[in-house]
């Protein structure tokens, strides 16, 4: 039926359908629930408070400052939100001229300010969402006058001594007062004959005058002003004339410490009147603080996940792992089975049958109250995939409501409910109908259940209902949009399983349990065969649908535990192959370590070599040093390639500027000098000291051909030397390798100067290369550069020569 069909009009003023479902859903004790999260009443309160939003945006917007806020604990799970005083009718005395705070209240407007300030900066520590961000602008911070009331007040509210210099003098004169006319009373009553005392009394007060209590026979003998008596009037309470003047002068100052205690009051509330608006909506955002955090902390402990909210006019939305709250509470999550529901496009309504007590009142009081908490604010009990639309309006028809005040019997209570929600639902809104049609005749019971489903349905309203009649049953399943549902009963068990089945009506079960508990085979018999033709195949389908549907769930749990035996036996797979990987990367790991090490024990012992070399030399060692030419020589005479005949003299002898090249080397450069038989060549920019025998001219004179020269590997002369190295990047030991290699070519290669970048960082990588070089004999000076030469980023080494 379209909607310009309807033959039910709305009312021009419908009533609001809120408080009553509140009530019938039982949203109050629910909400108390997540109260008990709260960490001061006044967040309790605010809780308790909480009634469904309408719209989508403010709904979302809640949710998602719960969401936020859960993120943000989950860092810092220590944090609670700050105590937060109730102020009550202060804040009209604050905002009001010539009124002020009392200093119980000024102390709690202390911790308030205090309160904001840690609020605000815990909450800002990191980035916030649009939720939270509102609640930081509104908490602010004032430290001068924190700091000012702090100072003024103690603990208990009280104004210190020192809250004025006035206020410090009438106290020390106040005490003092009280000490001399304690001290006159005790005189008196010292010189009283122990007859006129009155053991255990001595000293006391009397309308706020200190007295000593005497025998009445002794008031003419002291005089002074009598302020009582006891019941028998034996005793006189007595003012003695000693006292009068000492206690005159102290009312006197007790009524100006009384003016200055107010006036330094006024003061304070003065601090604060500037920002009266500031520091209430301070204190509002601190109580809505405690409120969500309460909503956080309630959604924890029962494994909530916040549901997502499909956009308006979505034709699909989903319970999953739903739980009746207050069953939850009272229960707990093992005893309670979750609901899953689901809404398919094309799917307006959901029609549930099955046995009494089989649960179907608590699925439609756990679909509305779980929407109902989620458009409070309030992350509902629901698991991952939850997705659901924001219902302008909740109708619920659930519950006998029958009064003999008001002459309403069962089915008179459920029309009037379902009236109320003709008139007034619209498309988006929920409606929940338990026992339709019950409480009449059943034919026109289920006529009048029927045409009320019509009708809701062709609104575009949301429609859950439950009944036992069999003809609405069958006239339902006519309705577009409506499916069929029934919760599952365990004939074995006589029990119900709270399983939510969609696609088939439900069994009543009546016969089956009349079998089940021993009722006579043969009147079972007969009752089965009263029924109608049609009603008999209807059971017997949907017993035999039953069956089908408990022999499919049979399978599908063994072939999930087969699925999950061959995931377990993948990821123990996966595990072993990820152990191995592990093992060989330790390996390779060990097996490079080893190596490095091996490598710096290597060039400790060269340096070793190298400086025990230079150290002989500089001992004047010449005989050493000769020995290692003559080594170094022999060396290049293995290597060479001509044969041991041509050792002789060389018929060529190279001059200053000649182009020569190294028979070892296979390098080609211009002579620089000649020292004996060795020649000092200039090969590419590097200068490098060869033996005579080794060079020969650059082009060779044909009658004497030669094999083409191959690079050797000769350790004393293949080291190509550099005057400039570059360690930036390089860990320490790495760089000082490299430099000593550098240094142990520049040696070889008679370089004067050596240049190291090492970049300026921390300094670290410079302060360890210069020690290095200054421990090495072969250098003769380490310096910083120059400004224009690289600064601290760049080592100058000067070699010995």
């Amino acid at each position: 039926m379209s909607k310009q069909q309807s033959s039910v009009t709305a009312a021009a003023s419908p009533p609001d359908p809120w408080p009553h479902t509140a009530a019938v859903l039982e949203l109050e004790a629910a909400l108390a629930e997540v109260a008990r999260h709260a960490v001061t009443s006044l967040g309790a309160a605010a809780v308790r408070a909480l009634r469904p939003a309408t719209t989508w945006a403010e709904v979302a917007d809640r949710l998602a400052a719960v969401r936020e806020l859960a993120a943000r604990w989950t860092e810092d799970p220590a944090w609670a939100p700050p105590s937060v005083p109730d102020f009550g009718a202060a804040w009209d005395r604050l905002a009001a001229r010539g009124a002020f705070w009392e200093g119980a209240e000024l102390r709690d407007a202390a911790r308030l300010l205090r309160a904001s300030a840690a609020a605000r900066r815990w909450l800002r520590a990191r980035p916030l969402g649009p939720g939270l961000a509102r609640l930081a602008e509104a908490l602010g911070e004032w430290p001068s006058e924190a700091a000012a009331l702090e100072r003024a007040l103690d603990d208990e509210g009280h104004l210190r001594d020192d809250a004025s210099p006035e206020l410090a003098r009438l106290r020390r004169a106040l005490r003092a007062g009280r000490a001399r006319l304690l001290e006159a009373l005790e005189r008196t009553l010292a010189s009283l004959p122990e007859d006129d005392r009155v053991p255990d009394i001595g000293i006391t007060v009397r309308e706020g005058r200190y007295v000593i209590a005497v025998r009445r026979r002794a008031r003419a003998r002291i005089g002074g002003v009598v302020h009582g008596a006891s019941a028998s009037g034996a005793t006189l309470f007595v003012e003695p004339p000693a006292a009068l003047e000492i206690a005159n002068r102290l009312r006197e100052l007790e009524a100006a410490e009384a003016r200055e205690v107010e006036r330094l009051l006024r003061e304070l509330t003065g601090l604060l009147r500037p920002h009266a608006v500031a520091i209430r909506a301070a204190w509002v955002a601190l109580v809505e603080l405690d409120s969500l955090f309460a909503r956080v902390r309630y959604a924890q402990s029962v494994g909530a996940r916040v549901p997502e909210l499909v956009p308006p006019g979505s034709t699909r939305w989903s319970l999953r792992q739903a739980r009746h709250p207050l069953l939850l509470a009272r229960h707990g999550a093992e005893a309670v089975v979750p609901l899953e529901l689901e809404f398919a496009p094309g799917e307006r309504g959901l029609l549930l049958s099955g046995p009494n007590a089989g649960g179907k009142t608590v699925v439609l009081k756990t679909i509305g109250l779980v929407a109902a908490l989620a458009q409070c604010g309030v992350v509902p009990p629901v698991g991952d995939g939850t997705r659901l639309p924001v219902f302008p309006n909740i109708f619920a028809d659930i519950g006998d409501e029958q009064s003999l005040a008001e002459d309403l019997s069962t089915f008179a209570a459920h029309l009037r409910r379902q009236r109320e929600a003709l008139e007034a639902a619209r498309e988006g809104d929920l409606v929940l109908l338990d026992e339709l049609g019950s409480g009449t005749d059943p034919t026109e019971g289920a006529a009048l259940g029927a045409v009320v489903l019509e009708e809701l349905l062709g609104r575009g309203a949301w429609v859950v209902a439950t009944t036992h009649l069999g003809a609405l049953k069958r006239q339902a399943t006519e309705l577009p949009g409506l499916v069929p549902g029934a919760l599952e009963f365990d004939v074995e068990r006589l029990a119900p399983t709270y399983r939510l089945r969609k696609g088939w009506p439900g069994r009543s079960y009546g016969l089956a349990m009349a079998r089940r508990l021993g009722l006579p085979a043969p009147l079972v018999a007969r009752a089965e065969a009263r029924l109608e033709a049609g009603e008999r195949e209807t059971e017997r389908m949907l017993e035999e649908l039953e069956e089908q549907q408990r022999r499919l769930e049979a399978w599908a749990a063994e072939l999930a535990a087969r699925q999950a035996d061959l995931a377990a036996r993948e990821e123990t797979l996966q595990a072993r192959e990820a152990a191995l990987e592990g093992r060989l990367r330790a390996a390779e790991r060990e097996a490079r370590e080893r190596a490095r090490e091996l490598l710096l024990a290597a060039r400790r012992e060269a340096e070793a070599a190298v400086a025990a070399a230079r150290a002989a030399a500089r001992r004047g060692a010449t005989e050493e040093l000769r020995a290692a030419r003559q080594r170094l020589e022999a060396a290049l005479r293995a290597h060479d390639p001509t044969p041991a005949s041509s050792a002789a003299p060389p018929r060529w002898a190279p001059t200053v500027g000649a182009i020569v090249q190294s028979r070892t080397l296979g390098r080609t450069g211009r002579v620089l000098a000649l020292r004996g038989d060795r020649a000092q060549v200039d090969l590419g920019g590097v200068r490098v000291q060869l033996p005579l025998a080794d060079l020969e001219p650059a082009a060779a004179p044909a009658s004497t051909p030669r094999p083409a020269p191959r690079p050797r590997s000769i350790p004393a002369t293949e080291v190509e030397a550099r005057t400039e190295i570059d360690v930036r990047g390089r860990r320490v030991d790495e760089a000082v390798w490299e430099v000593t290699r550098a240094l142990d070519a520049a040696v070889l290669a008679g370089l004067g100067r050596l240049r190291i970048v090492h970049g300026r960082g921390t300094g670290a990588l410079r302060a360890h290369v210069q020690e290095v070089l200054r421990r090495d004999p072969r250098v003769a000076a380490v310096r910083n550069a120059d400004p224009w030469e690289g600064g601290l980023g760049v080592t100058v080494v000067e070699l010995a020569p």
